[in-house]
């Protein structure tokens, strides 16, 4: 291999750690911070998911209007990341985004569940500006 190619792979490596060590922080901030209850109950469904249908079930019944938009953010990651696993597992390929014409699959039905109610104190405006 090249030492370029090497470098690149490197990096690839370098900036993947980076990104998962931002994640798992972002989720540990979660689980102690203000909205720690819901955080804590969404991720231990996620451990035992066996269903889509089910955890669009378990979110529906959370209240996430109190929930603000950054740890909404977070929570999405996880379910994202959940939903792949769980594909992953039934043979399937890890994402499977409808087509226009197409009922919504569970990732985009639980984001719309979630983000159905405004960010609380405004933060929705400033999270626009980052």
């Amino acid at each position: 291999m090249n030492p370029k190619t090497e470098k690149e792979l490197a990096d690839n490596a370098r900036l993947l750690h980076a990104w998962k060590k931002f994640h798992r922080d972002e989720l540990a901030e979660a689980l102690v911070g203000l909205h720690r209850g819901v955080m804590t109950r969404l991720t231990s469904h996620l451990k035992q998911l066996r269903s889509a249908r089910e955890l669009v079930e378990f979110i529906e019944v959370q209240d996430w209007s109190a929930v603000d938009a950054h740890t909404r953010l977070i929570a999405l990651h996880e379910i994202n990341g959940a939903i792949c696993e769980l594909r992953e597992k039934q043979g399937l390929p890890p994402i499977d985004d409808a087509l226009p014409g197409e009922p919504l699959r569970a990732f985009k039905v639980i984001r719309n569940i979630m983000n159905q109610f405004p960010a609380p104190s405004g933060e929705a405006d400033s999270e626009r500006s980052e």
